[in-house]
């Protein structure tokens, strides 16, 4: 849809924090056109507003955080994905902890959520990033590279030494219904022998079979088994799909991800943002019952880059 979009009305929920282990309270509200995905804390008096834009994104080790003046949201990657699943363009949202829920390790939950608060058009254009150039990034064996395509493309491959998992590729076309059908409830994974080194380290303290899906030598611990065959990599195709969203815009190109995480995933980001020669800002125009593309100057989210 080329018009931006808000909810209706204000919507909460409740879930535990996987790393810190403790009940957060979140609540999401509509937001004025060109607002822009924005977090702020609750919990703490001098806590800013922080837009959900790659410029405020201060860690990503495990989870994508975002933030300023010591002041985080972490784990917002699935929060994000259901956003940007859902053609979501505006929205406050307020929490009492410094992590988003977990709830069942997917964006399932969320995009439940949002469906019951319904979706409000603003009739001001969405400005897009538009690839117009080959651009690529690359560690080690991992890489992320873009192409131009007249749509959004993410094409995922992992790899990993283990007869569950092994190698998984996935090429998924962005469309809102097959992002409800078959990305969003696609769950987190990790492997049973890193968990203590997790916990050690003081993260994964609300970690469960409950949001997450648990792998050790034998196979997938979880009760029920995996919800799609090759679910890792569906969650992989959600985790790019939330990090993308930190454009401040949506996306159109063929991103093809090999092996990548949250890290690679910011760096291919901060790289797209240097080279303003491989992509357009642009706004889609209604005229005579159909659309076209149209060069947009300026941007609130986008900041400037060095080249």
């Amino acid at each position: 849809m080329p018009y931006q979009r808000t909810i209706k009305h204000e919507i909460t929920l409740s879930g535990i924090g996987l790393h810190i282990g403790k009940k957060v309270n979140l609540t999401l509200k509509p937001a004025p056109p060109n607002t822009g995905i924005i977090f702020r804390r609750i919990d703490v008096s001098h806590a800013e507003p922080t837009r959900a834009i790659i410029a405020n994104v201060t860690d990503g080790k495990l989870a994508t955080t975002v933030g300023n003046n010591g002041t985080g949201v972490n784990t917002v990657e699935h929060l994000l994905a259901a956003l940007a699943g859902l053609g979501i363009d505006n929205v406050l949202i307020e929490l009492d902890a410094p992590e988003i829920p977990i709830l069942d390790g997917s964006a399932g939950p969320f995009v439940n959520l949002l469906r019951t608060a319904r979706l409000k058009y603003q009739n001001v254009p969405k400005k897009f990033v538009v690839i117009k150039e080959p651009i690529m990034i690359q560690c080690e064996d991992k890489y992320i590279e873009a192409y131009p395509a007249d749509r959004l493309i993410l094409d995922c491959t992992i790899d990993f030494d283990h007869p569950v998992i092994e190698k998984q590729s996935l090429e998924w076309e962005f469309g809102y219904r097959s992002f409800v059908k078959e990305i969003c409830t696609a769950r987190t994974f990790c492997f049973r022998q890193d968990i203590e080194a997790l916990l050690a380290n003081g993260f994964a303290k609300g970690g469960s079979l409950d949001n997450a899906v648990v792998v050790d030598k034998d196979g997938v611990m979880n009760k029920g088994g995996l919800r799609f065959p090759n679910e890792f990599v569906r969650h992989k195709v959600l985790d790019l799909l939330g990090d993308l969203s930190l454009l401040g815009h949506p996306i159109i190109g063929h991103i093809k991800a090999y092996k990548a995480g949250h890290l690679l995933n910011h760096q291919f980001l901060r790289k797209l943002l240097s080279h303003h020669e491989k992509w357009e800002l642009t706004k889609i125009i209604p005229i005579n019952n159909t659309f076209i593309f149209q060069k947009a100057y300026s941007s609130p989210f986008i900041p400037n880059y060095p080249a």
